[in-house]
């Protein structure tokens, strides 16, 4: 019988395989939109191309589930330290940025299932909404300060494993020999991404403005005309999906349970 932390570990393979497809869409659809034209919502486009294949909205549903289960696999990392990285300032560095990883993929499980349910479209300016209601709260732009500097934080630590390779000591040896160049372009491209997104959070929470932060697809925007710096984003972004469906084959994923992960 399989109990519950193994469903959350084979949810959260499924969500590396759906952040995977996500972000291959993702890159493709910076690649070949017009100069001029922009990527609507990110994951969102993603989720709509999804939806045009045969029974679209299951598909879409087990995107949600997965997603799902990638993000609390990455709270439970964050909170519970499933993945060893102790309480020293890199350690909770490391656990901030499980964290904004966590926010971030709950929004896209989100959105999948807005889809899944019919919705043609989850709205150009989801991020910026969501910055809104928060704003509403006497806490509210303290909060999306937190999250903006755990993404920045997210951002340098993207930064360092394409430099390092260093996500190479979680992946099987078996797994394909070009694993670890493809892996190091994705985490290059997403520190660019996650850090404008973590710069525009920030930038709301100062000025006290929703409009101020960027989505995915807005960060993608944001770097257009930057010549050959967004084509290689662009590049790397779509590296990046391609890398996370090799890690939901070949990625070592530690028992997400609290009373396991430290026996």
């Amino acid at each position: 019988m399989v109990d519950k932390s193994e469903k959350v570990v084979w949810l959260a393979r499924i969500g590396f395989a759906t952040r995977g497809v996500v972000y291959v869409l993702l890159g493709y659809l910076a690649l070949t939109t017009a100069k001029y034209q922009t990527v609507d919502d990110g994951a969102g486009d993603a989720f709509a191309m999804m939806a045009e294949v045969p029974v679209g909205w299951a598909v879409l549903y087990i995107a949600a589930a997965g997603l799902l289960g990638y993000a609390l696999y990455r709270f439970s990392a964050a909170l519970f330290d499933i993945e060893r990285k102790g309480t020293g300032a890199k350690g909770l560095a490391h656990r901030a940025g499980y964290f904004a990883s966590a926010v971030v993929h709950t929004g896209m499980a989100w959105t999948a299932a807005k889809f899944a349910g019919g919705a043609r479209h989850a709205g150009e300016d989801q991020s910026a909404r969501w910055a809104e209601s928060a704003l509403g709260y006497s806490l509210g732009s303290t909060a999306l300060g937190i999250v903006g500097i755990a993404l920045i934080i997210a951002a340098a630590l993207q930064a360092r494993n394409a430099v390092t390779a260093d996500f190479m000591k979680h992946v099987s040896s078996r797994a394909p020999q070009a694993t670890c160049w493809i892996g190091r372009a994705g985490h290059a491209a997403r520190s660019v991404v996650f850090a404008v997104i973590g710069w525009s959070l920030l930038r709301s929470a100062w000025f006290e403005r929703s409009s101020e932060v960027l989505s995915l697809g807005g960060a993608i925007n944001d770097l257009r005309g930057t010549g050959w710096t967004f084509t290689l984003v662009a590049a790397g972004l779509l590296l990046f999906g391609v890398f996370s469906i090799i890690l939901a084959r070949y990625r070592t994923i530690p028992d997400p349970s609290p009373d396991r992960s430290f026996r």
